[in-house]
């Protein structure tokens, strides 16, 4: 077999939720709820931005008031995660929803560099959602919703770890 050779998508089960999980990421979790982050500095105290909508903003913030202090507090580590998410994983979402779709085996080392940061990045967060200033009062519930950001990087790092040419037969 020629190693440009590419398992079909409909045979990669395991990669649908890996897209599915990216594309949630790229297109709600990264340029709507971060972005809204970087371009309200004062959760309390702010105008509507063009993007994201206004009706989404108010989502965003009744979630923060009601289940998340963290996300209305915004201290400045917070904002550099949040920085790191609009800025390196936003664009590699891009890539890699390419790459998963398409087959491409460029992408299983920039899915161990997202992995690591983002695990990193997620425990430090979940680190003060459950025992810091701002912990809120489900962290039950905060650390569900949170659990695939801790889930999915082992689940790409295993997928990329099996071998060296991820799609190829």
């Amino acid at each position: 077999m020629r190693i440009t050779e590419t398992i079909p998508l409909s045979r990669r089960r395991l990669d649908w939720f890996i897209i599915a999980f990216f594309l949630l990421n790229l297109f709600f979790i990264t340029y709507i709820v971060d972005l809204e982050q970087i371009v309200i500095a004062d959760a309390d105290n702010f105008s509507y931005p063009i993007w994201p909508p206004a009706f989404l903003v108010d989502i965003i913030h009744n979630y923060g008031h009601t289940i998340d202090p963290l996300l209305i507090a915004r201290p400045p580590w917070w904002r550099a995660t949040i920085w790191i998410d609009v800025l390196f994983f936003g664009p590699f979402y891009a890539a890699a929803i390419y790459a998963f779709v398409r087959g491409k085996n460029w992408i299983r080392t920039p899915c161990f560099i997202w992995a690591g940061m983002m695990f990193s990045n997620v425990t430090i967060i979940m680190s003060e959602e459950l025992f810091g200033v701002h912990a809120g009062p489900n962290p039950l519930f905060v650390l569900l919703l949170n659990l695939p950001w801790w889930v999915m990087p082992a689940v790409v790092s295993y997928r990329m770890w099996r071998k060296p040419l991820p799609f190829s037969p």
